[in-house]
């Protein structure tokens, strides 16, 4: 991002301008933020699936070893283990 010019130098027409344009940037950006918080949060709904099934089938650890994977996956502290590729 610029930084702004000399306000004092722009017409009232070219602060609108530029408020305008700025605006547009910022409803672009906030749409590509509520964008990727859908795709984390059905991620996260994945990844909850996958251990709830692998719980539930008898699969290796306890639910609170794979909630604490859970939790250090999503909070970015370890990559996803194998089994989730």
């Amino acid at each position: 991002m610029e930084p702004l010019a000399d306000l004092t130098t722009l017409s009232d027409d070219e602060l609108r301008s530029l408020i305008a344009d700025l605006k547009k940037e910022e409803d672009e950006l906030s749409y590509k933020r509520r964008l990727l918080h859908g795709k984390i949060d059905i991620l996260r709904a994945e990844l909850v699936a996958r251990l709830q099934k692998s719980v539930e089938g008898g699969g290796e650890g306890t639910l609170s070893t794979d909630i604490d994977k859970l939790t250090e996956i999503l909070a970015g502290k370890a990559p996803p283990p194998d089994e989730f590729e």
